[in-house]
């Protein structure tokens, strides 16, 4: 199985069902019944639906694609989904904390203005932006998956996602199981690691198509942990550690952790003078 697909959607999975949580909640105070509850899981069908045609739509287009194209294509897509995870990041710490309140606060006027459309739009909303996320995070994986390989990739999904589903049962069941602020930063964590190994994934890829100079290994500490084996391959997938990392390379990791310090210390100054 693989490490990166189990975690990838494992995050992405917690992220929406909380969200889910917060509207089901929400309806069960209020009194809703069922036709509220049958608006909001009706949301959570059309967001898979939409994710769904988003992927095929993706990997059909990919198809269409010369060899080397497609390759290209699979380079542009780790560097986005690399984005991508810095900007969750940025976007948890700025929200997190309030996301359940927030989207309370707004809730019942959407509700009492729209009929319970709302509660759908954002259940919707919410599946299908997580889905489509997971899918530019998983194109390259999915896309060069041989078909013998596909039932490991099928039972990678099925663990992440049941992984993401007892996460969030420990979630709901109170903080002292698996306290909510405790979570976020460590997941912020693995995701900035995982960030970083999609980043130098790309590096490896710019290397090979001769854009960016291979050079010789900087130092060697494959005795040590070898990237090729099962434990250093695995944590090379979820952090890009390389046992014998080149001049790209190590550039490539100075570029990622400055421009994350950078951007996170931005951040922090910018909510600072917000609350001043």
């Amino acid at each position: 199985m693989d490490g990166q697909i189990i975690f990838i959607l494992w995050r992405e999975s917690v992220e929406a069902l909380l969200v889910i949580g917060i509207l089901a909640g929400w309806l069960a105070h209020e009194g809703a019944g069922r036709r509220a509850a049958r608006f909001l899981w009706g949301g959570v069908l059309a967001g898979l639906a939409l994710a769904l045609a988003f992927a095929l739509t993706l990997l059909g287009f990919s198809k269409l694609l010369s060899t080397e194209v497609r390759q290209d294509l699979m380079t542009v897509m780790v560097f986005v989904a690399a984005g991508l995870i810095v900007q969750m990041v940025v976007w948890m710490r700025g929200h997190g904390r309030t996301l359940k309140r927030d989207l309370e606060a707004g809730l019942k006027a959407a509700a009492i203005r729209q009929g319970w459309w709302a509660v759908f739009l954002l259940a919707m909303a919410a599946v299908a932006r997580e889905g489509s996320e997971t899918v530019v995070f998983l194109y390259g994986s999915l896309a060069a998956a041989k078909q013998s390989e596909m039932t490991g990739v099928l039972a990678s999904i099925a663990v992440g996602v049941t992984a993401a589903g007892a996460t969030y049962a420990l979630l709901r069941a109170g903080a002292k199981f698996l306290p909510w602020r405790g979570f976020f930063r460590v997941s912020e964590v693995m995701l900035l690691l995982l960030g970083a190994a999609l980043f130098t994934t790309g590096v490896d890829d710019l290397v090979s198509a001769g854009i960016l100079p291979f050079g010789a290994p900087l130092w060697d500490m494959s005795t040590l942990l070898d990237d090729g084996g099962r434990l250093g391959g695995l944590i090379s997938a979820l952090t890009g550690y390389r046992a014998a990392p080149d001049a790209a390379t190590l550039g490539g990791w100075i570029v990622y952790w400055a421009s994350v310090a950078g951007i996170l210390r931005w951040q922090s100054r910018s909510l600072q003078a917000r609350l001043a």
